[in-house]
């Protein structure tokens, strides 16, 4: 059974099957491409929506596989645990974006995944899934696409731990979240960032110093405006010169 911390007594009348017709993420999560009746039937194989608190789990590394997860509000880490105790962060997910690719070859998940902030997800059993796909060429198409993009992103990620400099690192992880944020209808030039820096860090291959001597340094040279987790690109050019490779959101 899929380890979650959230019990069924956190969950109320509202914590039905979720409607994917409706959903206001319906264009950037699963149902992109379908028409109002695979939409429909799509709605029917995600189970429930999930509520899970900040600091919560919502997986645990090495938990049977089951369900795939889209994230309806909210923002989570995936990371895993060393073996002395240290947590390293290996991805960040927001809004309409799917939790759980990885534990489908292994059949189990590969990391923890834990909630940044108050969020909340859609439950969508991979084995229902697989049967929809049979039906609906659309789904597995864009699933495949979604799943293509992930190792896109992980080759990004592999390229900046080797290859830049620390202000530069930086640089391609704030251009990241820009665009997914950007792509959210949010703006691309001023948000909030959910992580800490120590987070931040443990994802860039950095220390925590580092981290801020970066976000210094970007600040410095008025690329951007930091209050605490409040960034404002203020020079958007300029950030992108720091980096010269494509990113996938």
């Amino acid at each position: 059974m899929l380890l979650n911390t959230v019990s069924t007594d956190h969950l109320d009348a509202s914590d039905i099957k979720a409607n994917c017709a409706s959903c206001n993420l319906r264009e950037l999560c699963l149902p992109v491409g379908l028409n109002e009746d695979e939409i429909e039937m799509l709605g029917e194989v995600v189970s429930r929506k999930r509520r899970i608190q900040r600091g919560e789990y919502l997986y645990h590394a090495g938990s049977d596989f089951q369900s795939l997860f889209a994230v309806r509000n909210g923002f989570f880490k995936t990371c895993l645990l060393h073996e002395d105790g240290r947590q390293q962060v290996v991805g960040l997910h927001m809004r309409g974006e799917l939790l759980g690719l990885s534990a489908i070859s292994a059949e189990a998940y590969t990391c923890d995944a834990v909630a940044l902030e108050d969020s909340e997800v859609c439950e969508i059993p991979f084995v229902k899934l697989e049967e929809i796909t049979r039906i609906i060429p659309t789904l597995m198409h864009h699933f495949y696409k979604i799943m293509s993009c992930e190792i896109v992103k992980d080759h990004d990620v592999m390229l900046s731990l080797g290859s830049m400099k620390a202000d530069e690192r930086l640089a391609a992880f704030l251009l990241n979240l820009s665009q997914r944020f950007s792509r959210l209808g949010y703006s691309s030039l001023n948000f909030n960032l959910r992580m800490t820096r120590e987070e931040i860090g443990s994802y860039l291959g950095l220390k925590l110093e580092t981290v801020s001597r970066a976000f210094s340094k970007l600040q410095e040279e008025k690329i951007l405006t930091v209050d605490n987790k409040y960034i404002q690109i203020s020079d958007i050019k300029r950030l992108k010169s720091k980096i010269g490779i494509s990113l996938c959101v």
